[in-house]
């Protein structure tokens, strides 16, 4: 750029490190106001694995017409949400064994790796059956975490408490991209029993909406890649004063070189 003026090297400059609204929005191609366009919802069945943390009650009421949980760490009156701490979760949930088992009180052992909640929730409620009258059994994943990293505005590993997930929803968690992130392009890192699977979405094609990662499962991690340009605006402020620095120095030179040839 030498062959440049400064201010015009200043101006490019800037353009560069500029970014459109294009790039700074969701699911762009999406119908004009008035469309419809319906996406099918294929919520993945999620399968109990080796340390999961798992939320169950078994209640029923007593001959007073009291309620209790047979299953409570505080007598069967409820006490306080254990499940609101994950240290909570940690003491008073019931962890998925190496062997897939669960170990419940009076119950025994059960195992219910490999079921989906609504089938372990068949299995216990079965179990209990044998051991008290008209019980109804609830099943919840507790341990249902999630982690977001890179350019969002709040990275971390946060857990979720509804059944299910979105990634959009899991970057909203974290804040949103920040002005560096890509939104055409960030990661979905899956374990499964075979390894680890990898996903690529666009939060700008409306496509992401039927994409098998789609719908985040326990133990994923979502990854927003930096803009290419992210190097450059952190930069910018040292181009900037070198720039200026050199055209200061510039503009001295030639005011006491013409100082001197007159």
């Amino acid at each position: 750029m030498k062959n440049f003026p400064p201010i015009i090297t200043m101006v490019l400059l800037l353009g560069i490190s500029c970014t459109t609204q294009q790039k700074l929005t969701y699911l762009n191609n999406l119908p004009e106001t008035g469309e419809q366009e319906t996406f099918p919802i294929e919520i993945p069945d999620y399968k109990i694995q080796h340390r999961d943390i798992l939320y169950i009650t078994v209640k029923a009421m007593t001959p007073d017409g009291t309620i209790v949980d047979f299953l409570s760490p505080y007598g069967g009156t409820g006490g306080i949400n254990y499940a609101q701490t994950e240290a909570g979760q940690y003491m008073y949930g019931y962890n998925v064994e190496r062997t897939g088992n669960i170990l419940l009180p009076v119950i025994g052992s059960i195992k219910v790796a490999g079921s989906t909640l609504e089938e372990a929730r068949a299995i216990i409620q079965n179990a209990s059956d044998k051991h008290f009258n008209n019980a109804t059994v609830e099943c919840k994943l507790l341990s249902f975490k999630f982690t977001v990293m890179g350019e969002v505005r709040v990275p971390g590993t946060y857990i979720n408490y509804n059944n299910y997930l979105t990634v959009i929803e899991a970057i909203g968690r974290a804040g949103g991209i920040n002005d560096f992130g890509r939104r055409d392009k960030l990661l979905v890192i899956r374990p499964v029993s075979s390894g680890t699977k990898i996903y690529t979405l666009n939060l700008q094609d409306k496509s992401i909406l039927t994409s098998e990662a789609y719908f985040l499962l326990p133990n994923d991690v979502v990854i927003v890649e930096p803009e290419s340009k992210k190097i450059f605006n952190l930069n910018l402020p040292t181009f900037t004063f070198i720039i200026t620095t050199a055209t200061s120095l510039l503009t001295s030179t030639l005011l006491l070189i013409n100082y001197f040839v007159k």
